[in-house]
């Protein structure tokens, strides 16, 4: 028994110095622009070029804030929102292309967040909501009670736990994390189609 312990020991010891581990193969951003290489070519940029407009700006940024990386002009690309409910996540496309994506939380089964087409209706920078009396931070209004938002505060201050993000637990809006919902907030127009399924 002795043996065979010293043994195992032995053996993962040598597997921990001369196993090479496994490593996802890195993201190339070959211009260190913002946009890896892949993405360059759905957006059609130079992935030798940092700046395929020659406008000053780098083409992640330009995405980044959904301006055409194509254009001198402030063209912008189109927005869209895909909410998934069973993988409880947040899809963020620019110009057709999927450009960000986010944990959220969407209604619990007593309360389930509607599926359907909507569009943003409105955008609060801090929402209060009547039913719940509860803040809901960067609300994008999608019906009058539904909404994406941050994770909601309550007047004594306290502000849903980030563990909560991934669950269905909400009163049937999707919640954001804390840095999410307000990258979302200021980027997102209204009349930005939403997608929930």
């Amino acid at each position: 028994m002795k043996n065979k312990l010293v043994g195992s020991l032995f053996l993962a010891v040598l597997l921990l110095l001369f196993a090479k581990p496994i490593l996802a193969a890195p993201v190339l951003d070959s211009d260190h622009d913002g946009l890896n290489d892949a993405l360059e070519l759905k957006f059609k940029t130079d992935p030798k070029n940092p700046d395929s407009d020659g406008d000053g700006f780098k083409d992640g940024e330009e995405v980044d804030w959904d301006y055409n990386p194509l254009s001198t002009t402030t063209v912008k690309l189109p927005q869209r929102i895909e909410i998934n409910l069973k993988k409880q996540r947040l899809y963020y496309f620019v110009g057709g292309v999927q450009w960000k994506e986010f944990k959220v939380s969407t209604g619990k089964a007593k309360m389930p967040t509607p599926k359907g087409q909507f569009k943003i209706r409105n955008k609060i920078t801090k929402a209060w909501s009547k039913d719940y009396q509860l803040w809901m931070p960067y609300w994008l209004g999608l019906t009058s009670k539904i909404g994406i938002h941050q994770l909601p505060i309550w007047p004594n201050g306290y502000q849903e736990n980030a563990k909560h993000l991934g669950i269905p637990v909400s009163h049937g809006c999707i919640r954001l994390g804390l840095k999410e919902a307000p990258y979302l907030f200021a980027r997102v127009v209204t009349g930005v189609s939403v997608k929930i399924y």
